[in-house]
């Protein structure tokens, strides 16, 4: 089963519920730090006193998955239980204790004829999200969202229609006890494809849109979207084995990187390693991943290694598995690691494992990728991980936000000028 844009529902004009986040967004610009914070505390404590009727509701999108055959790294990210339910709530009032972005000074002078000048942090107005069956994105940017002052519309996919749906519930009541706009969180998903084409037209309403997803998905929303959208990368991730990697580091970070999480978007999928280590590391790493289930697909140079090994195909080099499968291939030295990384790689994450030091600078300097790492796994690309309470998504893009996006990332902003009756000659 795949969750995209394929889902169907009588059209519906959606302009009033675009409208309404835009009237919602004007109220949080202005409301205090401390109005927003209440806000998100609100939420929290309703996450936990709904949870019940959360995992009901989740239950049913999870069986409805199975009977579809969906993928089990994608129920993964479907699935919430009572944990992940309190990991949701912990994530809120973890970004309810992060600095307010929201008029933050950047910079500012004042000029000689005496105009003072400031430019501070604003939020964009109204975030819309596109994303597939992962339900914590619900709750995630709609509370980043808040944080920074913005209103939301979301599109969460038929995949997890049920969860999305008692979720934004418990949000808009929870938002009403607080004293802040309901309005300000909107769904489209009871639109199906009709709701999220309407969504991405709603340039004028919707300031910026993030998809979250597969990259089919992705470019879905790229091609067609109207709104500015910020592209948020499917994740075909490296690891490369420098000749110098010490056996013990690199079949833990290889393990953990495949294995810990295999579903998301900074998993490992393909594994590269330096020729003159091949028949020093292969062995020990492809023993401790298979032991793990992971299925190899190796080029011919990683089979003579591995002769268990699935022959890789040409596609999969470019293959986002979300599963327990892992390309692993050998190259002649680091500038054919970065070479490779270059042609397939979705400019992501990326990671060195290596001893040597001026390999590792040379990695994190040509490999062009939004977050580029040395003897670490993969998997800490992550806003969480990198203390910004959550994530918006990672951004594979240039312009605007790249990488993990928490809080100033859904900020523009403004000039304010303040003078003395200057006039321009």
């Amino acid at each position: 089963m795949t969750d995209t844009l394929t889902a169907s529902a009588a059209t519906t004009d959606a302009t009033p519920r675009f409208a309404a986040a835009k009237a919602a967004s004007r109220r949080l610009a202005t409301a205090t730090s401390g109005e927003r914070d209440r806000g998100l505390e609100s939420i929290a404590a309703a996450l936990l006193a709904a949870a019940g009727r959360v995992l009901e509701a989740n239950a049913r999108d999870l069986a409805a998955a199975q009977s579809a055959g969906m993928a089990e790294g994608l129920q993964d990210r479907l699935r919430l239980d009572q944990q992940r339910v309190a990991r949701l709530a912990d994530a809120v009032l973890q970004i309810a204790a992060l600095p307010d972005p929201v008029g933050e000074v950047l910079r500012g002078r004042t000029l000689p004829n005496g105009l003072r000048l400031s430019q501070v942090r604003v939020p964009f107005g109204v975030v819309g999200a596109i994303y597939e069956a992962r339900p914590n994105v619900t709750v995630d940017i709609t509370a980043l969202a808040l944080k920074s002052g913005n209103a939301v519309v979301l599109r969460g996919g038929t995949a997890a229609q049920h969860t999305n749906g008692v979720l934004v519930d418990v949000i808009r009541d929870a938002l009403a006890a607080a004293g802040l706009p309901a309005e300000a969180v909107q769904s489209v998903d009871d639109l199906g494809r009709d709701g999220a084409a309407q969504l991405m037209r709603a340039r004028g309403f919707v300031d910026v849109l993030v998809p979250r997803g597969s990259a089919a998905l992705i470019d879905a929303v790229v091609r067609e979207s109207t709104v500015p959208v910020i592209e948020t990368g499917a994740g075909v991730v490296h690891v490369f084995l420098d000749a110098s990697a010490d056996e013990r580091m690199a079949t833990e970070i290889v393990v953990n990187a495949k294995t810990q999480r295999v579903g998301v978007c900074n998993a490992l999928e393909t594994l590269l390693v330096h020729r003159d280590a091949a028949p020093r590391l292969l062995p020990a790493v492809a023993e401790a991943l298979q032991r793990a289930g992971v299925v190899l697909h190796a080029d011919d140079e990683a089979r003579a290694v591995l002769p268990d090994a699935v022959p890789a195909t040409d596609a999969d080099w470019a293959t986002e598995y979300g599963s327990l499968d892992l390309t692993v291939g050998v190259v002649d030295d680091l500038d054919a690691a970065v070479a490779h990384i270059d042609r397939f790689s979705t400019h992501h994450t990326e990671s060195i494992v290596t001893n040597d030091l001026a390999n590792a600078e040379r990695f994190l300097a040509e490999v062009d990728s939004a977050v580029v790492m040395v003897n670490a796994s993969p998997r800490f690309s992550d806003g969480g991980e990198f203390g910004f309470g959550a994530e918006v998504g990672i951004s594979t893009q240039k312009l605007h936000a790249r990488g993990p996006m928490g809080l100033p990332e859904l900020t523009s902003t403004k000039w304010l000028v303040r003078g003395d009756g200057q006039t321009r000659a």
